[in-house]
């Protein structure tokens, strides 16, 4: 990665733990696509409620050439899971996109067909 990684966490007790988790996920990233530029994380704990618990939400920005890639997940329980579902949504659309630029997949021309 180009960048160094940007890792915030908001409204709950920043631990080395969940530090060296995000820097797995996005070492997993950086391997998936080795031409990714930059990347940032922020870890929330949302408003809490004494009913509904503590609700976490997790955002990750990536930066490929000519691609910004943003996913937000949310879970009602465990930042790691809200972190899981978070990468994984990445990692599928960081994948498509690395087939598009491989030109695995077909891309459409928006010219009307000559008459």
């Amino acid at each position: 990665m180009q960048t160094a990684l940007q890792i915030t966490v908001r409204g709950m007790e920043h631990s080395d733990a969940l530090d060296q988790h995000i820097r797995e996920k996005v070492e997993k990233l950086d391997r998936l696509y080795p031409k990714l530029m930059g990347c940032r994380v922020v870890a929330e704990l949302k408003d809490r409620h004494k009913q509904q618990g503590k609700h976490f939400s997790v955002r990750v920005d990536l930066t490929a050439p000519g691609k910004e890639i943003v996913v937000n997940r949310k879970h009602a329980e465990d930042v790691y899971v809200a972190l899981r579902d978070a990468f994984d949504a990445a990692k599928r659309q960081l994948e498509d996109y690395a087939s598009i630029q491989r030109g695995d997949v077909k891309s459409h021309n928006n010219e009307p067909p000559a008459a």
